[in-house]
């Protein structure tokens, strides 16, 4: 009879080992790799939307619009 108690016991702890093995290869477990991949996801984030912005900013760039100006209003103006 104790040498089933030991056998469960050793088990147990088997498990116990291997579960706590995989929590430290889990990412929601382990802190240490979770915010190193969360800190170099947001920092490619950052370069990823800064470079889109400016590239977007490049091509739609504003475009002048041919404005059609009074004779009048001219710093030398001309009057009919």
């Amino acid at each position: 009879m104790e040498h089933n108690f030991d056998a469960e016991h050793i088990k147990e702890q088997e498990y116990q080992e291997e579960l706590k093995q995989a929590e430290n290869k889990d990412f929601k477990f382990s802190w240490v790799s979770s915010s190193r991949y969360l800190f170099y996801l947001i920092i490619a984030c950052m370069v990823l939307f800064t470079w889109g912005g400016c590239y977007r900013l490049y091509t739609k760039r504003f475009e002048k619009p041919n404005v059609t100006i009074q004779e009048s209003t001219l710093y030398t103006p001309k009057y009919k």
